[in-house]
């Protein structure tokens, strides 16, 4: 499978990374990171030149790892340092490198020409550095379904009122239209559900008990990263557009790492303009994302299952339909197919 591979992925949260070797494939190619004396995250091509030993399955000492098999060693740099029992170190014993970037307590890696590695294009938003927000890390969803179809839902509203009815959605905004701007770098897909009851999730941690008016803008930024700007406000107040920090606001976002063709990792987390000082508000809310990011998780196995029947199929039946509500996964996958080329 062809992937965008001059783009920063997600590696993993910046606690998963010590000074020990932790193993990870990005875009069907293992790597090796571990955590230097200086604090600095290093990624290596996981394997040993010699014998093809995973780096991983060695040790690390200080700056440098060691291979578990015949205990050459090799600087962050991905250069060869000592091959114990002989002086000569052959030019070949050498591993690729790969650039990293720590923001925000994620860690990045960089999967294509290290030259055009460009860390201000490291995914940021402005609520990570703003005291009225909070910030609070969730988990690393794997998904037995290909990278282009989780982006897709989640540049998807109209999916959320039958997916979710019990978390994020309900019966009020089936027949909403969604709106899409591809005009950006970002797609954008949004809509407003007015004076309708809250959903579960808002009910549960908002306090409301009447109408609210409640929004959903997902931001989707190529090649596999997702935000999703929704709250609620209570009816009364009737909020403009640009007014969503008087409700309850969250931005759910959501790092997806192309593992293979067919399976990926969906870290995601949540920032909060509510209940900042409280750390157990966060836990709540994860509980609920929990429950509403595995009903995503039925539905895209589901679709790769049948995706991967029919790729195997001598004569395929049946390919996706798409209707007017697709413009945002539409567009995502031309842009996609651009990037690959």
């Amino acid at each position: 499978m062809k992937y965008v591979e001059n783009a920063w992925y997600v590696a993993g949260w910046a606690s998963e990374f010590a000074d020990q070797p932790v193993k990870i494939t990005v875009l069907e190619q293992e790597l090796v990171l571990y955590r230097k004396t200086d604090g600095q995250v290093c990624a290596l091509r996981d394997l040993c030149p010699h014998k093809l030993l995973p780096l991983s399955m060695g040790k690390v000492d200080g700056d440098t790892i060691q291979c578990g098999y015949h205990g050459t060693v090799f600087n962050a740099q991905g250069h060869c340092i000592r091959v114990p029992g002989q002086e000569i170190i052959p030019k070949r014993q050498c591993v690729d490198v790969f650039p990293v970037h720590e923001k925000n307590n994620i860690v990045w890696v960089w999967m294509g020409d290290a030259d055009q590695a460009d860390t201000s294009q490291v995914f940021d938003l402005p609520q990570f550095h703003d005291k009225t927000w909070r910030a609070h890390h969730g988990d690393a969803l794997h998904i037995e379904s290909n990278y282009l179809n989780v982006a897709e839902n989640l540049v998807d509203p109209a999916h959320v009122s039958f997916v979710h009815p019990t978390t994020l959605g309900n019966a009020q905004s089936e027949d909403v239209p969604v709106h899409v701007d591809t005009a950006g770098e970002t797609i954008t897909a949004w809509r407003w559900i007015r004076d309708a009851p809250p959903v579960g999730f808002f009910k549960e941690l908002g306090g409301f008990d009447g109408h609210v008016d409640r929004w959903h803008y997902y931001y989707l930024h190529l090649p596999s990263t997702a935000v999703i700007d929704f709250g609620s406000a209570d009816a009364a107040l009737e909020i403009a557009e640009e007014d969503r920090e008087q409700g309850m606001r969250i931005f759910a976002l959501h790092f997806l790492t192309p593992v293979n063709a067919t399976h990926t990792i969906d870290r995601w987390m949540h920032i909060r303009n509510r209940a900042i000082d409280d750390n157990s508000i966060g836990d709540r809310m994860n509980a609920l994302f929990r429950i509403a990011f595995d009903e995503d998780k039925v539905i895209l196995e589901a679709i790769q299952e049948q995706e991967t029947r029919l790729a195997a199929a001598e004569k395929p039946t049946q390919k996706p339909l798409r209707l007017a509500i697709d413009k945002g996964p539409n567009e995502y996958r031309k842009r996609i197919e651009r990037l690959q080329q």
